[in-house]
C-alpha cells in the first residue's frame, strides 16, 4: 500500500532524515514523498486544484519562511489549509518551540493529529508517531502532551466530580463503587473517565495510565 507524504521543512537535511526514518515504518507502507521548503511552495502544493495530490500525511515544521500574500506565516496556517483542501489528510506539526502557551495555541488553532517537539523525540518515536497517526490515533510528544494537559487544567477542564473520580481510582475503586460513592450512574462514571483520558492525552489505556499521568502532574 503506497502512502503519499508531504514534508514541509526548510532544511533539506531534515527532509532527507525524515524520509529515511519513515521508510522503515512497521505498517508495511510504501511511501511516496513530496517536499516543500517554505510556506509559498507548500501553499502551491496543497491548494493545487488543477492537479490535486491526495496526501495521506502532511508533516509541517512550524517555523517556516512565510507567504504573507496569502496570510500564511507558519506551519499552523498550512495545517488549516490542509484541512480545507485535503480533508482526508492526517497532519503532524514538528516544532522547536517548547513553551506551553505556544504549544497549546498550536493545538487549539490547528486541531492537528499530532505535535512533536524536536528535542523530545528520536527515530523510534517518530516511527511510533507515524504508526499511531496513520491508524487513526493522535500523537503528542512528551513536552507537547504536558503543555496541552497543563493548559486544560489551568482552564478548569477538570471539575470537582472529575477530581473525586481520580481520587477514588487511586484508591483502587471500580466503576460500581465510584458511582455509589459519588451518587451518580455507572454510565456517568464511564463518560467522565473517557473525558479524563482525553484531557490527559490518553488514546487507549486503563486506570493505571490515568494514575500515571495524574502523578506526573502532581494531582495525586
Amino acid at each position: 500500500m503506497t502512502k503519499k507524504i508531504l514534508i514541509v521543512e526548510d532544511h533539506s537535511s531534515m527532509i532527507t532524515g525524515y524520509q529515511t526514518i519513515l521508510s522503515h515504518n512497521k505498517l508495511g507502507h510504501e511511501l511516496e514523498f513530496y517536499s516543500a521548503n517554505n510556506c509559498k511552495a507548500a501553499y502551491d502544493c496543497i491548494s493545487n486544484e488543477t492537479k490535486p495530490i491526495p496526501f495521506d500525511l502532511v508533516m509541517l515544521d512550524y517555523s517556516l519562511p512565510s507567504f504573507p500574500e496569502k496570510d500564511i506565516f507558519n506551519g499552523g496556517d498550512l495545517a488549516l489549509l490542509v484541512h480545507k483542501y485535503i480533508p482526508g489528510a492526517k497532519t503532524l506539526i514538528i516544532t522547536s518551540h517548547f513553551e506551553s502557551v505556544i504549544l497549546y495555541n498550536i493545538y487549539q488553532k490547528t486541531h492537528v493529529n499530532g505535535i512533536m517537539v524536536k528535542t523530545d523525540f528520536d527515530d523510534e518515536e517518530l516511527l511510533l508517531a507515524y504508526e499511531k497517526i496513520m491508524t487513526g490515533e493522535s500523537y503528542f510528544s512528551k513536552t507537547a502532551k504536558k503543555a496541552k494537559t497543563e493548559r486544560l487544567l489551568a482552564e478548569g477542564h477538570f471539575d470537582s466530580v472529575d477530581r473525586q473520580i481520580i481520587t477514588l481510582i487511586s484508591k483502587g475503586c471500580q466503576i460500581k463503587t465510584i458511582a455509589n460513592t459519588i451518587k451518580v450512574s455507572e454510565d456517568t462514571v464511564k463518560k467522565r473517565k473517557s473525558k479524563i483520558k482525553d484531557i490527559l492525552g490518553i488514546d487507549k489505556g486503563n486506570d493505571e495510565d490515568i494514575l500515571r499521568e495524574c502523578r506526573l502532574l502532581q494531582m495525586i
